[in-house]
C-alpha cells in the first residue's frame, strides 16, 4: 500500500504516551450531558481497559455524599479486574477534597492516585485575592496531608498555559522538594496554540529532574485540543489526557477516541480499535450527546458518499480485489481498521455506477429503465434517497 500513497508527512518523532480518560469526571461536567448511571460507567471503564487506556478519572469524590460512593463503587469495580485499569481522582488542594480519595484507597483496595488541582494565572489570582505566599501554603498544607494519607500525588496547576512562569517555577520547585513525582499542565481554557504548548513542556522539561513525569490536560476552546495534545507529546509529556468525543466544559476537552485514531495512523498505538466504537456509541448514548454527522470515523458521513466521480473511484478499487484500496483511495482514515465500513448512496450529486452499486449490494435486480428512473429520481432531489424512494422506482 505505501507505494500507492506519497507521504508528506515525516516519521513520528515521539514515543507512544500513556493515555489518561476524563470521561467520567472531567467530561461530566459539561452542562449539556447527563451522567450515565453507575452500571453504564462501569461499561465505559471496561471499554476503556479494552482500548488499553492506561488511567482514568473516577470522579471527585468531595463533591459530596453522592460522589463518593459512585465513586468508590468505580474503583471497587477495578479492584476485581486483572491487569486493573489504574484509577485516580481529582481534588482541589484542600484536606475536604484529599480525605475522601483516602478513604475510598482503604476501602477498594488498591492505589488511588490524588490530582490536587490549584489556580495559578495571575487573572484567577486577581478574582480570588491570592498572591504567592497563598499559594505556597494552600500546596504544602494539602500536599503535607496527602503524603500522610499515603496518597499518590500529581500536582495540577490549572490554567497553567496562562501562568506566568515565576510563579510556576517557585510552585513546581516546591512541589517536587515535597516529593510529588508527576506534574500536570493544563490548558484550562483552551488558549495555547501547538507552538505555546511546545514552549510551555520544553521550559518545564528543562526546570525539573528526567524523573519528574509530566502530563499534559488540553481543552478545545479553540479548535486545538488535538494537535496541542500531540505536540505536548512530542515536547516530552508521557501522559496525555482526553474524553470520550471530546465532552467537557464549554467547547469540550481533547478528544480521546481522536487521540487514539491519530496515534495508529502514526504507528504508536496497538491497542484494540474496533473497540473505539462501541466505546464513543455507548458514551454518547449514555451522555445524551448526538455525535455529529461528520465527526471524524464515527460520525454518519465519515465513510459515506453520494458523490459520483468518489463513489465510482471507491467502487473501482472495490472491484480489483485489493485489500485496503477501497478504503484509501478516497480517505486517510481505513474504515475497516475501526470496525467501519465504505457506504455508497445514491442522490443529486451521484452517477449511474451509485445506483448499480447500491442494487447490486442489495442483491436486486433491475432493468435499465428502473435504473434509469431512479437516477432521474436523484437528480430531481435535493437529498439523498430513502430506501423507500429507491425502491419506489422499482414498482
Amino acid at each position: 500500500m505505501k507505494e500507492l500513497i506519497y507521504d508528506w508527512n515525516p516519521p513520528a518523532n515521539l514515543k507512544m504516551p500513556e493515555l489518561c480518560d476524563e470521561t467520567l469526571r472531567d467530561g461530566l461536567q459539561s452542562p449539556s450531558v447527563q451522567e450515565p448511571d453507575l452500571e453504564t460507567q462501569i461499561q465505559i471503564l471496561g471499554l476503556m481497559s479494552q482500548l488499553g487506556i492506561t488511567i482514568a478519572d473516577i470522579g471527585l469524590p468531595g463533591a459530596g455524599a453522592r460522589a463518593a460512593e459512585n465513586t468508590l463503587q468505580l474503583a471497587k469495580y477495578l479492584a476485581t479486574q486483572k491487569p486493573a485499569l489504574q484509577a485516580y481522582c481529582a481534588a482541589r488542594t484542600v484536606e475536604a477534597d484529599i480525605r475522601p480519595i483516602a478513604d475510598i484507597q482503604q476501602q477498594a483496595g488498591i492505589p488511588i492516585a490524588a490530582y490536587c488541582f490549584l489556580g495559578t494565572s495571575p487573572i484567577r489570582q486577581a478574582v480570588e485575592d491570592w498572591n504567592l505566599d497563598r499559594l505556597l501554603h494552600t500546596c504544602e498544607t494539602a500536599l503535607n496531608f496527602a503524603h500522610q494519607q499515603n496518597l499518590e500525588v500529581a500536582f495540577v496547576t490549572e490554567d497553567t498555559t496562562r501562568s506566568h512562569p515565576d510563579t510556576l517555577s517557585v510552585l513546581f520547585k516546591r512541589a517536587v522538594d515535597m516529593g510529588v513525582r508527576r506534574l500536570v499542565l493544563c490548558d484550562t481554557c483552551g488558549h495555547s496554540t501547538p507552538e505555546g504548548v511546545s514552549n510551555l513542556v520544553t521550559w518545564t522539561r528543562n526546570r525539573v529532574d528526567d524523573k519528574i513525569a509530566l502530563d499534559w490536560h488540553g481543552h478545545n476552546d479553540r479548535g486545538l485540543g488535538l494537535i496541542n495534545a500531540l505536540a505536548a507529546a512530542k515536547a516530552g509529556c508521557r501522559r496525555i489526557h482526553g474524553t470520550c468525543l471530546g465532552i467537557g466544559e464549554r467547547v469540550g476537552n481533547t478528544s480521546m477516541d481522536q487521540l487514539i485514531i491519530n496515534f495508529k495512523l502514526l504507528g504508536l498505538y496497538t491497542g484494540d480499535t474496533h473497540a473505539l466504537s462501541a466505546y464513543t456509541r455507548l458514551v454518547s448514548k449514555a451522555c445524551g450527546v448526538p455525535i455529529p454527522y461528520n465527526y471524524p470515523v464515527f460520525g454518519q458521513d465519515a465513510f459515506r458518499t453520494a458523490t459520483g466521480v468518489h463513489a465510482a473511484a471507491v467502487i473501482k478499487a472495490e472491484q480489483k480485489g485489493e485489500p485496503g484500496w477501497a478504503d484509501l483511495v478516497y480517505s486517510s482514515v481505513s474504515a475497516s481498521d475501526f470496525g467501519q465500513e465504505q457506504i455508497i448512496e445514491i442522490g443529486p450529486m451521484s452517477g449511474l455506477s451509485n445506483i448499480r452499486y447500491w442494487l447490486s449490494h442489495r442483491q436486486i435486480a433491475a432493468t435499465e429503465k428502473q435504473v434509469a428512473q431512479i437516477f432521474q429520481t436523484a437528480k430531481d432531489s435535493k437529498h439523498i434517497l430513502s430506501d423507500a424512494q429507491i425502491r419506489g422506482c422499482l414498482l
